[in-house]
């Protein structure tokens, strides 16, 4: 009880807080696909098909991010991961027009095809919550950062799964989460483009350095994002 204690104490809270809002906001669609994928279902089945489903998704998802962050580590791939971070902020401000994205979720009849479909379809959609938690978590302390990636999801799980219409209500009422989601996402983006091996030789060591990249991060995000916003709105053709 007491090493459990312990390593609780020593948790970067800080990031596991970066870790559940990134999902939250980033898991609309993974909601929408567990709603699509279980709707044919016997009501009694579909609380089953949502428990493994999410939990199948959720397993996949530390697996890939484990990866993600040890691949981060290579030279290069923290400005490849910062730069994809960095849009990913943007479309989350400013996201493209309605297309047809959950067209092809097909809802089953069947608890095991609704399973399937839920994991498969949630893996697919994965790659901006993958990027967004490893950058969290590689900036952590290393012993902690496979604990920080699991215990960030399953605590994220019950807002995804079941919190999801209550979340859409509340980001529908306060835009400003968005925004300051988006920025998120950009000053994580700044540290970890500073941050990789090809860059560090030519900055500072200094902290306000890292601080710098990642307000600038957070800043870049929010305002492209406000001018894709602008020139969106320019171009609509005028009523009547």
């Amino acid at each position: 009880m007491a090493a459990v204690a312990e390593w609780f104490a020593t948790l970067d809270w800080a990031a596991i807080v970066q870790i559940i809002l990134i999902d939250i906001l980033l898991g609309g669609d993974n909601a929408v696909v567990i709603a699509l994928a279980s709707r044919n279902l016997p009501h009694k089945q579909r609380n089953l098909a949502v428990f493994w489903g999410a939990g199948g998704a959720i397993m996949l998802r530390v697996i890939l991010i484990t990866f993600a962050v040890a691949l981060l580590r290579v030279p290069l791939l923290k400005l490849v991961g910062g730069a994809l971070l960095l849009w990913i902020g943007v479309k989350l401000i400013a996201p493209p027009g309605e297309d047809d994205a959950h067209a092809e979720v097909k809802a089953s009849d069947r608890l095991w095809g609704a399973i399937k479909t839920i994991i498969v379809a949630d893996f697919v959609m994965s790659l901006d919550n993958v990027v967004a938690i490893a950058g969290v978590a590689e900036q952590a302390d290393p012993g902690h950062q496979l604990g920080l990636i699991v215990f960030g999801l399953l605590v994220s799980v019950p807002f995804i799964v079941f919190g999801s219409q209550i979340i859409l209500r509340l980001l529908d009422r306060f835009p400003i989460i968005i925004m300051l989601g988006g920025g998120l996402l950009g000053w994580i983006a700044g540290g970890l483009m500073v941050g990789d091996p090809v860059v560090k030789p030519f900055v500072p060591a200094e902290a306000w350095v890292t601080y710098a990249a990642q307000a600038a991060g957070a800043i870049l995000v929010i305002a492209v994002a406000k001018w894709l916003q602008r020139q969106r709105r320019e171009s609509r053709p005028a009523a009547g």
